[in-house]
């Protein structure tokens, strides 16, 4: 009668010091992993060169991971399109949802991740959204070119309809396209400045990461 029955010492808790957040070392890698990307990014922006040959390793892994990043907007985008196509949308919503959702879609992945205190998560999240916004600042330059896009460079291999054309011409801006890109594109520097800020301070500031309870 006196044994003690319980198995409870066989399950040991988990100490509350524990936490799931990135090390310092793994926080200093993806500092300078994203730097890397960026500068890459400024120098071989796929969108903004014509067609040419991939050479160096450096250019064939920003390649890599740039189309890994833009598929992944593109398909968001079109889901967002793709929502309308069930639901009774106007035309105008219709096309401006796809540009909401891969704005939406990592901007959501950055507020999870600082509700949940882990603002590794928070900074990347942004740095995709910004990555998001210059892609649209090329697309809105582009649209004066035409009211159709064409197969060679739409994301589902037809011709579609040109999004900002079609907005900006029915909000009467399609002749201001260029300095309504050029801001967005500012902006969206901006975003990815302060998301890299935020990661070096993180790697390399005081640490200030709160557990979850």
């Amino acid at each position: 009668m006196g044994k003690d029955r319980s198995f409870a010492h066989l399950f040991p808790k988990k100490s509350s010091s524990h936490t799931p957040y990135p090390t310092s070392s793994t926080k200093k890698v993806l500092f300078w992993g994203v730097f890397l990307f960026f500068l890459l990014f400024l120098k071989y922006r796929p969108y903004e060169q014509g067609t040419h040959i991939v050479s160096g390793s450096l250019e064939y892994i920003f390649t890599l991971y740039h189309f890994i990043i833009n598929q992944t907007i593109g398909i968001v985008h079109e889901a967002g399109h793709g929502v309308c196509y069930l639901l009774p949308c106007p035309t105008f919503i219709m096309i401006l949802n796809g540009t909401l959702f891969q704005w939406l879609f990592p901007f959501g992945i950055a507020w999870y991740y600082k509700r949940k205190h882990n603002m590794v998560g928070w900074w990347l999240g942004l740095f995709v959204l910004a990555i998001s916004m210059d892609y649209t600042a090329w697309y809105i330059s582009t649209a004066p070119e035409g009211a159709y896009v064409p197969a060679s460079k739409s994301f589902l291999g037809v011709d579609g309809l040109h999004d900002f054309h079609y907005m900006l011409s029915a909000l009467g801006l399609l002749t201001y396209s260029g300095a309504i890109a050029m801001v967005l594109k500012i902006l969206s520097l901006l975003v990815m400045f302060r998301s890299i800020f935020g990661l070096f301070s993180i790697a390399y500031g005081k640490n200030k990461t709160r557990r979850v309870g």
